[in-house]
């Protein structure tokens, strides 16, 4: 049973972190300390969650079940010297640290029980979706609680294989950026075409919703559903006929392709 959370970072992710273990009332606002540099946000994560709040990071880890690292790789250095040789054997931290090995974890700070996850942005509102790691030292109940508190986040898929969080990182991580593009970029077709931007924002947003909803619940693969729609020789065919031509398609797999060697080499450079 978890007890206490310590959540360094009160960032976007810091705070889906608080907000869903509050709102899954896997903790009380009492039994989680956040953390940042910024005095602003400390006030902002005390004033709306009601959550103990403090700038010491050392301070923050003392007695914590589960020590969660939500910072930005580019301050990971720092932020992980502040905790260095403060921690117990038995205390459990989980990053989520983007491009960061549980390699480096471990050396930098001399702690061995340590989970490594890539949760995204929809967490916030508890639909996210979170890929998760974990060293050998971390026991069962270990495991069952990071398994409980990324469920506050969504869903949570756990691998064997460190490799597939930079993959991860790169699909579902990144992945909500490449949604709002492709919905950013069906608004404005819509609005070349005649429709004002209010009238192609509402019919985006429920084809979108809707469509993803009909795949989730026919159970049948993309491709057929979309062969449903693509009449021969019709407007759905003519469409995607020009969408293949512009590379859509390569374009994607380039781009999180790119995403994944990023997220690689922001691990070899934080350090």
């Amino acid at each position: 049973m978890l007890e206490r959370v310590t959540v360094v970072g009160s960032g976007t992710m810091g705070e889906a972190f608080v907000k869903g273990l509050l709102g899954r009332e896997i903790l009380d606002a009492g039994q989680i300390v956040a953390t940042d540099a910024l005095p602003e946000r400390r006030a902002a994560m005390k004033e709306t969650y009601g959550v103990l709040v403090t700038e010491d990071n050392g301070e923050a880890v003392a007695g914590a079940d589960v020590v969660v690292l939500a910072v930005k790789p580019q301050v990971v250095r720092r932020v992980l010297d502040s905790i260095n040789g403060r921690m117990e054997r038995h205390q459990l931290v989980i990053t989520i640290v983007a491009g960061i090995p549980i390699a480096t974890v471990v050396e930098r700070m001399h702690h061995l029980a340590v989970v490594r996850a890539m949760p995204n942005t929809p967490g916030q509102i508890g639909q996210g979706a979170t890929v998760w790691t974990a060293t050998t030292q971390v026991t069962p109940l270990q495991r069952e609680q990071t398994g409980a508190i990324l469920r506050a986040l969504g869903v949570e898929v756990y691998v064997d294989d460190e490799r597939y969080l930079d993959a991860a990182t790169a699909l579902s991580g990144s992945g909500p950026a490449y949604v709002y593009l492709f919905y950013e970029a069906l608004v404005d077709a819509g609005v070349h075409i005649g429709f004002s931007r209010h009238q192609a924002e509402e019919l985006v947003y429920h084809t979108i919703v809707g469509s993803l909803a009909f795949l989730k619940q026919s159970g049948k693969h993309p491709a057929e559903l979309r062969n449903g729609v693509t009449s021969p020789g019709g407007t759905t065919t003519e469409a995607l006929l020009e969408m293949e031509d512009s590379r859509l398609r390569a374009g994607i797999i380039k781009g999180v392709a790119a995403a994944y060697r990023r997220s690689i080499a922001l691990g070899k450079g934080a350090f």
